[in-house]
């Protein structure tokens, strides 16, 4: 086989351009930080963190969704504090109210502060989120859920659910009939042939009405009212425990957002270890490298620049 002088000039050529391509190539890694900086670098490493960094991308959503169901989780458990509290203040106006030794002025007197603590808890049960969505309205966020007249509830019938995890969807909120209009299956019943009111504002309501009835002595209206009061504190008492087993169920799903949270972060935290993995250069491995591929690019230079004087590259000039 003939070796020509042109033959010699482009091998010598290809390999300084391969050496400088691979130079260059360890320079780009130590300048990113990173070992595949195109998917022609690692094609297997690039595919394989193409899928990698979808499932960063929906961790991350994730952890954004579980944010906003601890915020409304949360403020729906401060609203109910405020419920609690406020309902405890009327059963210790009712206790009170069923002295016997009170005047027709002295019931009336307490009806007007339980007037003031049913407008109240129906102001609570119409809280809004701050950016006017209503609590306690299901998914009829835009209306307020109660009635401020006679407490009757107007909201949607479906809670707000949240996907908080790739297998965990979790209702995030309660509508205002599950925490206003509902007893649990252990309430008080009423005494026979009486009929059992479950809506907390038409429980006051009754009592208001009932207190601010003169009795005047008369032993029917007296038993009347005494019935009255009664039923008034039978039904705060099952309204106070079912409102207390909702902010149960609160405290559930925020021990659960707690644990998914430590969970995404253990996740994340070993996503991003992955990734360092696949696509992260290997320092130690580069420099050593870059070092010695900048050795042989100076070489072949040499090389190439020798062989110029030699007598092949003289004839043909």
């Amino acid at each position: 086989m003939r070796i020509s002088t042109q033959m010699m000039y482009q091998q010598n050529m290809r390999g300084i351009t391969d050496s400088q391509s691979k130079w260059l190539g360890y320079g780009e890694q130590m300048s990113t930080g990173k070992r595949v900086n195109r998917p022609s670098d690692d094609p297997i490493a690039a595919s394989q963190a193409v899928v990698l960094s979808q499932a960063q991308s929906q961790n991350s959503q994730y952890a954004l969704a579980r944010t906003f169901a601890t915020q409304k989780v949360s403020l729906e458990e401060s609203v109910l504090s405020q419920v609690t509290t406020a309902i405890q203040s009327a059963q210790d106006k009712i206790v009170y109210a069923n002295n016997g030794s009170l005047s027709d002025t002295d019931r009336a007197s307490v009806a007007t502060d339980l007037q003031g603590i049913r407008d109240q808890l129906v102001n609570l049960a119409n809280s809004t989120d701050g950016n006017g969505r209503y609590i306690f309205a299901g998914f009829k966020t835009d209306t307020a859920p109660f009635d401020q007249t006679d407490g009757t509830y107007k909201g949607g019938n479906t809670a707000i659910t949240q996907q908080v995890d790739s297998a965990r969807d979790m209702q995030i909120s309660h509508t205002g009939s599950d925490v206003f209009d509902k007893f649990t299956s252990n309430a008080k019943p009423e005494p026979a042939g009486s009929t059992q009111e479950t809506n907390l504002f038409k429980i006051l309501d009754t009592a208001i009405a009932a207190l601010n009835t003169p009795v005047a002595g008369d032993q029917a209206k007296t038993d009347a009212l005494v019935a009255s009061i009664d039923k008034a504190n039978r039904g705060l008492s099952n309204s106070l425990d079912n409102v207390l087993t909702v902010r149960a169920d609160l405290g559930t799903k925020l021990n659960e957002l707690d644990k998914l949270d430590a969970l995404g972060d253990d996740r994340a935290l070993g996503q991003t270890q992955q990734m360092s993995d696949l696509v992260d250069v290997d320092w130690n491995s580069a420099i050593s490298s870059y070092t010695m591929q900048q050795a042989a690019l100076q070489a072949s230079y040499k090389a190439f620049s020798d062989m110029q004087g030699m007598s092949l590259f003289q004839l043909n000039k």
